[in-house]
């Protein structure tokens, strides 16, 4: 039986949210799993991605050929790596000491990066949001500096053109 981990599409029509599962190939996209893995939803900014690493690298270590996507999920939450480490210390060239190390430093990496976009999409969110409100008080400044016409002038204005069509009417 060939097992593959894969994207399972749930959510509702252009709203995807899908679960990470690893499943036999041939069963349908949709259909039975052999066990879920995690979740991923695109519709956030950075995506959110939950992932069972330890489930996910046991699954690659039993032979399971994950899709381009799942391999790019895998790859950004670091189960890629940590079955690669995790190869290197059965063959013995690394400890199991260093791959933690290596691991546990590529994380921090990893995380920092996360926050350094999030700190950024945030600060971009906000400054979009002052310049929106700088453009608002120019606008209420520009409405506030028109002269406001008189409601008198205007009832006088309106005043002739109202006897105009009352003497039309009247012929």
């Amino acid at each position: 039986m060939s097992v593959k981990i894969r994207l399972q599409r749930h959510g509702k029509k252009g709203k995807p949210f899908y679960w990470i599962v690893a499943a036999d190939a041939r069963s349908k996209r949709d259909g039975r799993y052999l066990e879920k893995l995690g979740v991923y939803n695109p519709n956030t900014n950075p995506a959110i991605i939950e992932l069972d690493l330890d489930g996910a690298v046991t699954w690659l270590q039993n032979g399971a050929q994950p899709t381009d996507t799942a391999r790019a999920i895998l790859s950004y939450k670091g189960a890629m790596l940590k079955n690669h480490l995790e190869g290197g210390i059965k063959k013995g060239a690394l400890t199991e000491e260093q791959a933690a190390e290596k691991f546990e430093a590529w994380m921090k990496e990893k995380e920092a990066k996360v926050e350094a976009k999030a700190d950024g999409l945030a600060k971009a969110q906000a400054d979009a949001k002052a310049k929106a409100l700088e453009a608002e008080k120019a606008i209420n400044e520009a409405r506030i500096a028109v002269p406001v016409v008189e409601e008198e002038e205007v009832a006088e204005n309106d005043a002739p053109a109202d006897e105009a069509k009352a003497s039309n009417e009247e012929e």
